[in-house]
């Protein structure tokens, strides 16, 4: 099947946006994009954009579709089944592709149960998005994450938690460099892992082929990550300029996950946790700051918003690019974090991007959103979303 999609603007993940131009979708694929005027005579179906703007399916490079944004989704996920984890987490795909984000990154789960998830969806037995899935999150005894996560200590036992996840079929790997909001009796700002124990599990996974991600919200923690050769830093909250400048340096991207501490503090009353409440409070400030002060500075960013935590819900993850620019980025720079930037990052180019021979992952806008964010960040404002060139709402 052949579909022409002309008539609006045209936003293409690398921060430029067109008029005049048709782009043709055979199947699953993008595979033409030209003047609109030669497709004059394509008796093929047509998709009229006009008073709008095509632009790729989104990305959220960081959510955990196991947790269900409850107020303390930690102990909620306790008390359920393996089977209802599994079940919530397709729904919560779902409810994410609907919402415009056609591919998400799992930054860790339960007992690997999102990967039946990652497989139905990917194999398109289900519809959803692109999941890319790290599996076990890797932190060290007492650490951010040990709730559910791979306990290891040392570089020997940190390789064999690496391989561990190459073996069970991770994506990428997480490796935890600090403490966090939302685990108790840990400071986000105290390094973890020693800075050989980060180099070792990167270097690993790199070894296998795996992007890696790195948890880190302390400076120590980040710097410890950066010079192991870490891909994203995760929150990058206590980020400062040696961080920024060695992250540059480095290619390093950051995935900022504004929403998690500021839906944590807009819930405060709501069941959360008080050691989460208290240690979000304390770092907000700090949070905004190493953001806009690595944006100023030129680093990379790709969007992600810890989907999953304290209400900060699936499907509302569009909200991120609200956030991103009311801290200082341009819209046009915040899209392309969550389009083109988002699949450098995870390694994909056959998505992320309006391009000849990506996939048709799309979203359809009214409006111009490099004018005006809310008409991506706002879901009212989305058209149609498209997966694999087939519409899935609008």
């Amino acid at each position: 099947m052949s579909t022409l999609y002309s008539g609006g603007l045209v936003f293409d993940g690398d921060g430029n946006i067109s008029k005049g131009q048709g782009v043709l979708v055979e199947g699953d694929q993008i595979t033409r994009i030209a003047d609109v005027g030669e497709f004059d005579g394509f008796d093929g179906d047509r998709v009229d954009t006009s008073g709008g703007t095509l632009m790729p399916g989104l990305f959220d490079c960081h959510v955990h579709l196991c947790m269900d944004a409850s107020g303390d989704p930690g102990t909620v996920m306790d008390k359920l089944t393996d089977a209802a984890i599994t079940m919530g987490a397709l729904e919560r795909a779902q409810i994410n592709l609907r919402a415009g984000i056609t591919s998400v990154r799992d930054c860790g789960g339960k007992d690997y149960l999102e990967f039946a998830v990652r497989d139905a969806c990917n194999k398109r037995t289900f519809l959803g998005p692109t999941i890319y899935a790290a599996g076990r999150m890797i932190c060290m005894t007492g650490g951010h994450g040990n709730r559910v996560g791979r306990v290891a200590d040392g570089c020997d036992e940190v390789i064999t938690a690496v391989r561990e996840q190459v073996h069970a079929g991770s994506d990428f790997v997480k490796i935890m460099a600090t403490g966090g909001v939302m685990t108790p009796g840990v400071n986000p700002e105290d390094a973890h892992y020693s800075a050989e124990e980060m180099a070792a599990g990167i270097h690993e996974a790199h070894r296998f082929h795996k992007h890696t991600a790195s948890h880190a919200q302390g400076r120590d923690g980040i710097l410890n990550a950066v010079r192991g050769g870490i891909d994203s830093i995760e929150h990058g909250i206590f980020m400062d300029d040696k961080c920024i400048e060695e992250m540059k340096e480095s290619g390093t991207f950051l995935v900022p996950t504004l929403a998690a501490v500021k839906n944590i503090i807009a819930n405060k009353d709501n069941g959360i946790p008080a050691y989460a409440v208290e240690k979000s409070i304390r770092v907000t400030e700090f949070h905004i700051a190493s953001f806009k002060a690595f944006y100023k500075a030129g680093g990379k960013v790709a969007m992600g918003t810890d989907a999953g935590t304290p209400f900060n819900t699936h499907g509302k993850n569009t909200l991120e690019l609200l956030y991103m620019t009311e801290a200082g980025m341009s819209t046009s720079d915040a899209l392309v974090a969550a389009t083109g930037n988002a699949a450098d990052l995870v390694r994909d180019d056959s998505r992320g991007r309006i391009k000849e021979g990506t996939f048709a992952d799309l979203l359809i806008v009214q409006g111009n959103p490099v004018d005006d964010i809310t008409m991506v960040s706002d879901t009212a404002n989305h058209r149609t979303v498209v997966k694999y060139g087939e519409a899935v709402s609008g």
